[in-house]
């Protein structure tokens, strides 16, 4: 046993220096491997939905994607069409007498050259359209809608058919507990019991649709794939359902807890009463910030630990690589359930300081 465990250690130790050594003398034929380029191409938004790329037999890079509709209105003019007219950025498309230019992933106006403007900073100068198009993130989110539906239609079909009172089976039997857990465990514990059925349904889509757009965003090949948690355009939406639901619906009692706490000398209430108002603002912000920052991290560490093998040029750093990776991507499958509850946890957490009566 000592001796397999000697041998484990000097394969873990000898797997870098190895590496190390192929490398260096690899790099100078070898071309420079953009990490960062390929992690944000990966965690970002995209107009077409990648589903597989091949060598053809003449040694061409064959990329096999499915464009999405890109929607835009300009200059009081409507434009639908694929995102393959782009061309991948190749060729611009007319608008009203401007011309539409996809770079880096971005709808910009420019002229018939397709000159693109930048400041001292690098940072693009050109115009965007009102862009109401279909993204790969927007075309996954539809979809968890459309899963979480049709999950929820067949498990509601199922009990008015054979009643609430009857054994769960099938999909009934995996919906049934979490829907109760959220309920009992989640929603009732924060929410007074009288008023916790008003926000059972909000709170229960959050925690679905949270959860479905995770396990999404976990599969790698198409139609999964896409970032949807790590956008902060997605949870800030979602922290703004809470916010409204929170402010809503308080109580006559929370607002004089914000704007004028009892039994406190006035001279202590003029610095309590800011702090007061601007928590109603950091509560969501955390809630957006905390699922849009786990999420990118998970994906952004796997795809790190998967680069080492072509940032080292060596194959030999490939079954730690490969092992690590696998390792962060099967914790990515409980972090896209924990994250769902964590938020759905906090958002009943702070609706219920809101609504509860007070004791």
């Amino acid at each position: 046993m000592n001796a397999v465990k000697k041998l484990i250690f000097l394969w873990l130790f000898l797997i870098p220096v190895v590496a190390y050594a192929e490398s260096e003398a690899a790099a100078k034929d070898a071309p420079k491997f953009d990490v960062t380029g390929m992690i944000m191409h990966h965690i970002g938004d995209a107009y077409v939905f990648h589903m597989v790329s091949f060598t053809n037999g003449r040694g061409e890079k064959v990329h096999v994607s499915l464009p999405l509709p890109v929607i835009i209105w300009h200059r009081g003019q409507l434009q639908v069409f694929l995102s393959s007219r782009f061309e991948g950025g190749k060729t611009l498309v007319a608008a009203g007498g401007d011309y539409l230019k996809l770079y880096h992933e971005k709808v910009y106006l420019t002229d018939a050259e397709g000159t693109i403007h930048y400041d001292d900073a690098h940072n693009v100068l050109n115009a965007k359209p009102l862009n109401f198009s279909i993204t790969k993130n927007v075309a996954s989110m539809l979809l968890a809608s459309l899963l979480m539906a049709m999950v929820f239609i067949s498990v509601a079909r199922v009990y008015s058919r054979r009643g609430g009172l009857s054994v769960p089976k099938g999909l009934q039997l995996l919906v049934e507990p979490i829907v109760l857990y959220v309920r009992d465990d989640i929603v009732r514990t924060q929410i007074d019991g009288h008023k916790a059925d008003r926000f059972m349904p909000f709170l229960l889509t959050i925690f679905f649709f949270i959860w479905f757009n995770n396990l999404l965003g976990l599969i790698p090949f198409f139609p999964g794939g896409a970032n949807m948690s790590g956008n902060i355009s997605f949870t800030f939406t979602l922290a703004v359902f809470t916010f409204f639901a929170t402010n809503l619906f308080g109580s006559r009692h929370y607002y004089k807890e914000i704007f004028w706490p009892p039994g406190i000398p006035i001279y202590v209430k003029l610095i309590l009463i800011p702090i007061e108002i601007i928590g109603l603002f950091t509560k969501p912000f955390a809630l957006m910030l905390r699922l849009f920052a786990n999420i990118t991290a998970g994906h952004i560490i796997v795809l790190s630990l998967a680069s080492i093998i072509f940032v080292l040029h060596s194959i030999s750093v490939a079954p730690l690589s490969i092992f690590l990776s696998l390792i962060i991507y099967s914790l990515e499958f409980l972090v896209a359930l924990l994250q769902a509850y964590i938020f759905t946890l906090l958002s009943a957490l702070f609706i219920g300081l809101a609504v509860n009566e007070h004791h």
